[in-house]
Order: structure tokens, then sequence, then C-alpha cells
């Protein structure tokens, strides 16, 4: 990468913050965030503060801020009609010659609203004007607490959403470390499951990374009672280790 790389005009970047410490940006993501002419910062409706946006403000100078508000549903038409509507306006702005960037917590197409917003783009935008630039995700950020490895030899890791819980309770059996985002919101259900499966101990659990006093970090999960949790919660679950000894 250059040294003086800097955002271009009529070109889209989805830029991945990582979790939200303004330390953790990568020098591609800061060196195009600061010469962005446009800032995409995304905000759930319902809010009045962008975790995003408070995250690269040391290098926020002339640059024009816009806030996206989005919906916190399950609900994938809606979802995408709101995010279409944004990408005709990033089309109109990267068509009048500025550069758009749109930053995301974690990283731009893991469970990223940004992946919505790049789906629109695409089907009318020439691909070589849009660029992504890889964040540091949250399964990453809650590993570094532990010093857990998340994997060896040919250890599986697989990474999904703990909202189907059917579907978390089948993934114990086909990987050795398996990784829930979104696991606030069915807390209760995942201590059950994994006190089913003989889990607890083996399973670690980290809420509002990066984010100063509101981070939680919960390496035994036996004694742990349950409470109202962020929607930004991530557990670990150390399913198992093949011995790859022979």
């Amino acid at each position: 990468m250059s040294n003086t790389i800097t955002a271009q005009p009529g070109n889209f970047y989805a830029i991945g913050i990582g979790p939200g410490a303004s330390d953790l940006l990568t020098v591609r993501a800061v060196k195009l965030i600061e010469s962005a002419d446009i800032i995409l910062a995304p905000q759930a409706e319902g809010t009045n503060r962008s975790l995003a946006l408070a995250a690269i403000e040391p290098y926020l100078e002339n640059q024009e801020i816009k806030t996206i508000n989005y919906q916190m549903k399950r609900d994938g038409q809606s979802t995408q009609e709101r995010w279409d509507s944004v990408a005709q306006q990033v089309l109109q702005d990267c068509g009048s010659g500025k550069s758009v960037a749109m930053i995301t917590i974690g990283d731009p197409l893991i469970f990223a609203t940004t992946s919505y917003l790049l789906q629109g783009l695409a089907a009318e935008m020439d691909t070589s004007k849009i660029q992504v630039v890889p964040g540091i995700s949250a399964f990453q950020t809650a590993a570094s607490r532990f010093h857990d490895a998340l994997t060896l030899q040919e250890d599986r890791l697989m990474l999904m959403s703990a909202t189907d819980l059917v579907a978390v309770e089948a993934a114990f059996t086909q990987c050795e470390t398996l990784v829930l985002y979104k696991a606030g919101g069915v807390i209760n259900e995942l201590l059950a499951l994994l006190k089913k499966h003989e889990l607890l101990t083996v399973a670690r659990l980290v809420s509002c990374a990066e984010q100063g006093e509101g981070e939680m970090v919960i390496a035994d999960l036996t004694e742990f009672t349950p409470q109202k949790m962020s929607y930004m919660t991530t557990m670990i679950i150390h399913c198992g280790r093949r011995n790859w000894q022979g």
C-alpha cells in the first residue's frame, strides 16, 4: 500500500473501523477517512449517538458527515429498501465527483449494515470504484481478552448469529470453536443450552468490547447471573479439540 493513499473522486469505500477504539483502525482506514469528502455514519433508530462516528473523531476535519439512521428489525424487505435509498444518494454523490466512505464497527462484511449498501451499489456502479477495507471483528477482539487460541491445526471455526437456537445447538457438534454474535438478546436461552451440553466451563463472553466502562468480560459462565445485555455481545464456545498427534 502506498503511503500516499487517498480517497479518489467518484469512489465508494466501505471501511471497517474495528470494535470502536480509535487506535484499532488500520492505517489504510485512517488515510481514507481523512481524505474522503463524505463520511456516512450508521446510527440505530432510536439512539442519538453513532459509536462508529465517535471512534473516528480524531481523524475528522473538513469531511461532510451524513448520519444514516436504520431500523434494528429482522425485516429483510424494509431493511433492503432503506439501504437501497441510501445507495441512490451515494450514487448521486459519487456521480458528482465526490469520494464517499461508509464506516462500520467491526468488518464491513460480517453482520454489518454496510453489506446491504454494497448490494445496492454493485447493481448500478462500476465495481472498480467500490473498495472494501477490512476491520478487526468482534470475535477477534473477544478472543484477545482470554489468550485462548481460536483454532489449532485443522480445527473448525464456525461463526453465526445466536438468534437461531436450534442451529446453535446443532453447531456444538459441528466445530471445535463456535462464535456467536448477537448473544445478548438470548442470553438466558444460551446459558440453558450450554448447561444442558456441559459447555458452561468452556464458554467465554464479551459485551461492548473496547467501549470503556461498558465493556463486560466473563471468562467463567458457571456463576454468571443473566442480565439485560447489549446487542453487541459475543460468545466464544470451545466445543472440543481434535487429537492431531497421530
